[in-house]
């Protein structure tokens, strides 16, 4: 799927569904993909600091970037260490028809 296509994508689905963090200066949205090998959670943050990206599997953080940049990095790295739960194309198709 093409970076600008999966961009959209996460930026419409953190619109719908964004909550606060406490002070209205920090949003968050996540989605979690479950599977019988785990599950990935996806975590977008728009804060102070920018559009932060955490990354979980299991429940214990993976990684933490800041900007689209890094976050697309950080997804080829997903899909060489964790090919049983990064499967692009159904995270981000369900994710645009939950949006």
């Amino acid at each position: 799927m093409e970076r600008e296509k999966i961009q959209k994508i996460f930026e419409n689905f953190f619109e719908k569904y964004k909550k606060t963090e406490g002070d209205k200066t920090v949003w968050s949205a996540f989605w979690a993909e479950t599977k019988t090998e785990g599950v990935l959670e996806l975590n977008l943050t728009k804060c102070p600091r920018g559009t932060v990206f955490k990354f979980f599997v299991d429940n214990k953080k993976i990684s933490e970037v800041i900007g689209w940049d890094d976050f697309f990095k950080e997804l080829e790295k997903l899909k060489s260490d964790y090919p049983n739960l990064y499967d692009e194309e159904k995270i981000f198709s369900d994710m645009e028809f939950a949006s």
